[in-house]
Parts: structure tokens; C-alpha cells; sequence
């Protein structure tokens, strides 16, 4: 079945992010699978990470494809797949340390579920299989749920939580990387959080630089889009602001990862473009409801200039 694509002329916005590409299916072999969402890119461009999930969400697989002979392999689930919940992958810098998180219990000996805990494979080199999965531990990970981990160069965390630290519900932390340990926790603040929801931050490499989803927020188109914040000469973040409607839609837009070398934004979004129309036959029906947005949860790119 042929799927439509539909393209977006980007604008260029007054604070210097230059958009001069179309929104896109991020790539072609993503087609084939009805929800997915959560991307990661090796730095070395070949070798990604996304989540599959059914149609409600309650299942959710990691799985990896690899660029041989400048073709995308068919994707496979990750060697340290459970049977519980497991979200989120983000691959280091140098590609010997996969995080993640999951709901999967502590111990191997429980098939309980838990909450949400960030979790890290790792590999001696990028030849070699991951480890089995290991639980980041405190003060990281606590009772609450911990969520959509992203590391910057220098290894501090950044990802998101509900805790006594939040300003309102779901916000964003960083823990440093400091004496070979993480440090507690800390909010990033108010020009980024507030007393809703803010989750899925990508951090720049160098810190420069932070995409997260802000939901339903005043300025905002309905439901989660996509903000971003610099961090000033100072070192403090500024207030956030969105990357607008030629890229955040009506649905949620959430899930960002952004390529440095290729100046590619990578998210997930829930957009949807079919309409309801007198239809002359069952197949031109089908093609309005399968296009690739239509409401399920799919992964776009776009050229976006930082």
C-alpha cells in the first residue's frame, strides 16, 4: 500500500534556529512498524536504537539496526530485551554504553514490575555484545519513576522525574558526573520547568543547548510540543521557547534527538493528517487512514540548524 507523505515548508525563526527542510519520516524501513518512538544515533552514523510498542503502549521492545555496506540491516530486539516495559534508549557518545529506562525489577528473581528506574548495557567496543543490563542506583534512580536518560560529553545525566525537587508534576534534573560518582539531583528550574509537565529533554554535547516537551502549555498547540533552551555565558539556562509550529503540531510531539554532524532534528509525534471524507471505495478509505500521520506514534527529521 502506497503511503502518503505530507511535507511542511520550514521558515526561518527570529531566534536564529534556521529550518529550511521539510518534516519527514525519519526513515523508510519505520514504515512497517504502527507505533515507535524514542531515537539514537551512533556518532559514527551507523548504528541506531528506536522503540516499538503496541498499539496502547503497555508493551514496549528496544530494538537495533545497523548500517552495512550503506544499508540499513532489518531491526532486531536489543540482547537484553525482558518482558517488561523498556523505553528510551540513548547511546553514548563513544558507543560502549547504552542507557534506557525500564520498569524491570531489581533482581532476576522477580517477575514483578517496578517503577521506572534508569538503566545502562555497556561493550569493551563496538564489536562486542552488550553486558546485561545494569540499575544506575541512587541518587539517581529512587521510588519515583525516572525517565528519558541523556548524557553530555563530560557524562552529566540529564532526565526526567517526578520527585520532592519538582516544581509541579513531571520535570527535568541533571546529575553531575564528579568524582566518578553522580551527584543528587538537581532541577534544572523554572526556565525550563513548571508547575505542569516538562519530559524528554536531549541534551547538546556540550551543554549548550537543551530540546525537551513541554505539555499544554499556554503558548503551546494542544497538547506536547518541543522547546528548546541555551545556556547563557553565565551558565544558566534561558527560558525556553518553542520551535513553533512548523515542526510541534496539535498531537504530542515529544521524544527529540538532535545529530550535530548532519544538523538533523529526529522526534516522535502522534500527528495526524486523515480526514474524514466520502470515500468512493475501500481502498482509497484505507489509504486515507494508513498514511504514515495518522495519529499513531512515528518518528520525523527535519534539518534544523542550532
Amino acid at each position: 500500500m502506497k503511503t502518503i507523505y505530507f511535507w511542511f515548508v520550514l521558515l526561518t525563526f527570529a531566534n536564529g534556529i534556521s529550518q529550511n527542510e521539510t518534516v519527514v519520516p525519519a526513515f523508510d524501513f519505520l514504515i512497517q512498524f504502527t507505533n515507535c518512538r524514542d531515537f539514537t544515533l551512533s556518532k559514527s552514523q551507523d548504528e541506531l536504537y528506536f522503540t516499538i510498542q503496541n498499539t496502547t503502549e503497555e508493551i514496549s521492545q528496544i530494538v537495533c539496526s545497523k548500517k552495512i555496506k550503506n544499508k540499513w540491516t532489518t531491526p532486531e530486539l536489543v540482547s537484553f530485551s525482558s518482558e517488561h516495559r523498556d523505553i528510551e534508549p540513548f547511546l553514548s557518545a563513544d558507543g560502549l554504553r547504552l542507557y534506557f529506562s525500564s520498569n524491570r525489577p531489581l533482581e532476576n528473581t522477580s517477575n514483578q514490575s517496578k517503577d521506572y528506574d534508569i538503566w545502562y548495557v555497556e561493550r569493551k567496543n563496538t564489536k562486542e555484545k552488550w553486558s546485561h543490563p545494569i540499575n544506575i542506583g541512587t541518587p539517581v534512580n529512587t521510588v519515583k519513576d525516572e525517565f528519558y536518560p541523556s548524557v553530555a560529553l563530560n557524562g552529566n545525566l540529564y532526565f526526567t522525574s517526578e520527585n520532592d525537587k519538582s516544581l509541579g508534576k513531571d520535570d527535568i534534573f541533571v546529575s553531575r558526573w564528579e568524582n566518578n560518582a553522580f551527584t543528587n539531583p538537581e532541577n534544572l528550574g523554572p526556565s525550563i520547568n513548571s508547575t505542569g509537565y516538562e519530559f524528554n529533554a536531549f541534551i547538546a554535547p556540550d551543554e549548550s543547548f537543551l530540546i525537551f516537551t513541554g505539555y499544554k502549555r499556554e503558548d503551546g498547540l494542544g497538547s506536547g510540543d518541543l522547546y528548546i533552551s541555551y545556556k547563557n555565558k553565565l551558565d544558566v539556562w534561558e527560558k525556553a521557547t518553542s520551535l513553533g509550529s512548523k515542526i510541534n503540531s496539535s498531537a504530542m510531539d515529544y521524544c527529540p534527538f538532535y545529530d550535530s554532524l548532519t544538523q538533523t532534528l529526529y522526534f516522535t509525534s502522534k500527528r495526524n493528517r486523515a480526514t474524514n471524507q466520502s470515500f468512493l471505495n475501500l481502498e482509497t478509505f484505507l489509504k486515507e487512514i494508513n498514511q504514515y500521520e495518522n495519529g499513531s506514534s512515528r518518528i520525523y527529521k527535519c534539518n534544523l540548524k542550532l
